[in-house]
């Protein structure tokens, strides 16, 4: 073999499902002979037991050597887990070969193949050559007497009736084929015969039309692997899934046996290529339940633990069809199939066998098998929730229950899970003493880190059930606790308007609108945020801080911050893909569309609401709307302005050389094109909505004009961070609307991030 083999064979070793290494190995064994190719062959048929192709292959090899009993092993082997027509003509061939010297009784055993052939794959829509075969080998049978000749017409007939209504591919074909058959043998007959068959072959005709879109959406040569999650697979599951669903619906109108056998056909064929998915299987047993035939279920379920023998998932839809038609030994067999690796079993295993004794066998059964579960290595706490529970809730006793959980706290002390599962069977007991306790034991053994949740039940619970003392108490305790893993600890300590919202807050019901929930969350994240100092930033080439920078700068000053951090976050850029603004049609995203669908996420500072399509295209520059106008229409929260100015102004983004960009930036040459200027939203139109450009009056605008000339002598400095001078646009047209950001930051959160932004851009 060569060494590209060897390479091959060494992929395969590692990569069982290797499909090109496949490949390459089945086009290797060709080229050898049979008995050095059969290992490959069988190696192969191994990991791909459905693989209609290798066996096509691997059954003609021995045919050409003449190995007839090699030749019927394999197709004993292969021909009813693959209904393939490619691989069951080669079959008939076979069949006509070895029979052809026999006389009448290998036409006899030649016609019983095709008979056998067609009662499994005769509904496959490329049938239709094996259906013209048969016609003409009853055709070709001799007749001797007129009582043969008749016996043969009528055998023909009746398989081109079967024929003509089987939407394959040669339909029409066989339509003529039969009408000239009828109208040779007798005109008058064929009459009413093709008058009755009519309407049945345009039945066939139309159903061929619509299956022939599913089918073609399917790819053939697909060799059946463990599903990876690729698109392909998807693809070609989703294809086989609608084929499966119109064949459910029986489009023909044929009879329920006949429609039956077509679906459990097209569920044999999509198992050859979907063989890993354990949802196929299912969904066949399950339909197999639903048309009333529970021993097929059975079977179905029986081959697919067979190729699927770790599916868990599949044991227990078998167990629970054995158990619901009162085969009850059969189920707990399959139990214990689960449960026969006691290292390896899962505690959900031991959980669901031991509802499964309790369901069956009684109380004693479970309880002794609890017993037994309880010290495997791999029983979890689970084990002991699960039995207590049902204990209490089934058998109504609250004694063994509590005598459960106390003997698993001995050994699940440390798993706060299991800590909160006791607390509710207390809490259903009404013994509130004891939850107590438990809190107090619980929390004197668990690390600060590991007792996050249980220090939030405690609080709950006091919140609920405790005096105004106790839960004050409680969580201030839960504030010292989580303090000491908190970065910043002295915020940790203090008390918050939130944590009155918490107390006063019962399910589904607040203290407070949504609107002040939202703001309350926003604070409690920037104050968590804005805790950490803000470092000012080395400037190179003795350059001086913008007054952007000067800005941040100040407001760390007024907030009395700490030291942030130099590490600067990148983006990922494996997410990013290219943006053309040529690939959006126009017609799809007009200007007017685009605003409307981002005014949720574009709110002003006035009254904290989303203005109207007129109001933000003042406030935009051109450049800003053509951006917007060409960003996808996508669902999902929006961005609050403040927020994302703020975390804008308080990060540390890496300077460049800003005497160099000043300097170059005074030099620009001015032109007839758009200038910086203009296209940051300092030239004097705006977007009208129908996307022309409209001229703001010179008359009542000349105070705001000095408001715009002064913001913009601001921000020419503005070199040293990259942001958009759109957003200085916003924030000063804001500001002569009479929204004043101090005055509504000072009055929502005592002094808002923007307060010192205002201040330090006003000087």
């Amino acid at each position: 073999m060569s060494e590209e083999s060897n390479k091959v064979g060494d992929g395969v070793a590692t990569d069982i499902y290797n499909v090109e290494a496949a490949e390459i190995l089945a086009n290797e064994a060709l080229l050898l002979p049979i008995s050095e190719a059969a290992p490959i062959y069988e190696k192969l048929l191994l990991t791909f037991p459905t693989a209609a192709k290798f066996w096509k292959q691997y059954v003609e090899a021995y045919m050409a050597v003449n190995n007839d009993e090699a030749a019927k092993q394999i197709f004993s082997r292969c021909l009813l887990s693959c209904l393939q027509v490619s691989l069951w003509r080669c079959y008939i061939r076979f069949i006509r070969k070895v029979n052809e010297n026999k006389g009448a009784e290998g036409i006899e055993e030649t016609k019983k193949a095709f008979d056998f052939m067609l009662s499994y794959v005769g509904t496959d829509i490329a049938s239709g050559p094996v259906w013209v075969e048969y016609i003409a080998f009853l055709k070709s049978m001799p007749a001797s007497t007129a009582q043969e000749e008749s016996h043969r017409m009528t055998s023909v007939r009746k398989i081109y009736q079967k024929a003509i209504v089987m939407p394959t591919h040669q339909l029409e074909q066989l339509w003529k084929e039969y009408e000239h058959f009828e109208n040779s043998v007798s005109r008058a007959l064929a009459k009413g015969l093709l008058s009755e068959y009519q309407p049945k072959f345009n039945s066939a005709r139309a159903v061929y039309r619509e299956r022939k879109k599913y089918i073609d959406d399917i790819d053939w040569n697909m060799l059946a692997v463990p599903p990876t999650g690729s698109y392909k697979e998807e693809q070609q599951c989703m294809a086989w899934k609608k084929l499966l669903a119109f064949e459910k619906a029986n489009p023909q109108r044929i009879d329920a046996i006949s429609a039956n056998r077509r679906v459990t056909f097209a569920y044999e064929q999509c198992l050859m290529y979907l063989y890993h998915y354990p949802d196929i299987w299912y969904d066949y047993a399950t339909w197999h339940v639903k048309s009333g035939s529970m021993d097929s279920a059975v079977k179905v379920f029986q081959r697919a633990l067979k190729a699927l023998p770790d599916s868990e998932l599949l044991k227990y839809a078998f167990a629970e069809l054995e158990e619901s038609r009162g085969a009850i030994q059969s189920a707990k067999k399959i139990y214990e199939s689960v449960l026969a690796n006691n290292v390896n079993a899962t505690s959900l295993a031991h959980i669901q066998f031991i509802r499964f004794l309790r369901r069956n066998e009684g109380l004693e059964a479970a309880r002794k098998y609890f017993l037994d579960a309880r010290k495997s290595p791999s029983c979890t706490y689970h084990v002991f929730v699960a039995y207590a529970m049902m204990a209490f809730c089934l058998d109504k006793d609250a004694k063994v229950a509590h005598s459960v959980f106390e003997a698993g706290l001995k050994k699940f002390m440390h798993e706060s899970g299991y800590i909160l599962e006791y607390v509710d069977f207390l809490c259903r007991l009404n013994d509130d003493r004891n939850v107590r306790a438990l809190f107090e034991r619980a929390l004197s053994s668990l690390p600060p880190e590991e007792s996050v949740e249980v220090w939030k039940r405690f609080t709950q619970f006091e919140q609920t059930y405790g005096d105004l003392a106790s839960m004050l108490k409680v969580e201030q305790r839960r504030k010292e606790s989580l303090s000491r893993t908190a970065e910043d600890g002295s915020s940790a300590l203090e008390n918050t308007l939130y944590d009155v919202v918490s107390r006063y807050s019962f399910m589904d019901l607040w203290p407070c609108s949504s609107k002040d929930l939202d703001h309350l969350a926003r604070q409690e994240w920037l104050a968590k945020n804005i805790s950490k100092r803000i470092e000012k930033p080395n400037l190179q080439n003795g350059g001086t801080a913008s007054g952007v920078e000067k800005g941040a700068i100040g407001l760390a000053t007024n907030l009395k911050v700490s030291p942030q951090s130099t590490e600067v976050f990148l983006p990922d850029t494996s997410r990013m893909v290219i943006y053309d603004p040529r690939q959006t049609k126009g017609p799809e995203f007009s200007v007017a569309s685009s605003i409307s669908a981002s005014t949720s996420s574009i709110t002003l500072l006035g009254n904290g609401s989303a203005k109207g399509i007129d109001e933000i295209l003042k406030a935009l520059s051109p450049a800003l709307v053509a951006f917007i106008t060409n960003l996808p229409a996508v669902e999902g929260p929006a961005p609050d302005l403040d927020v994302v100015l703020s975390v804008l102004l308080q990060g540390n983004i890496p300077t460049g050389q800003i005497g160099r960009q000043a300097s170059s930036s005074q030099q620009m040459p001015t032109g007839p094109g758009p200038s910086t200027s203009d296209l940051s939203g300092s030239s004097r139109t705006r977007l009208n909505q129908n996307g022309s450009l409209q001229r703001f009056s010179r008359d009542g605008q000349s105070a705001k004009r000095k408001d715009i000339d002064r913001e913009e002598d601001d921000t020419k400095t503005v070199q040293s961070r990259p942001l958009p001078r759109d957003v200085f646009r916003l924030r000063q047209i804001q500001r002569t609307r009479g929204a004043s950001i101090s005055q509504t930051g000072s009055a929502a959160s005592g002094g808002s991030a923007f307060s010192g932004e205002q201040s330090v851009s006003t000087e």
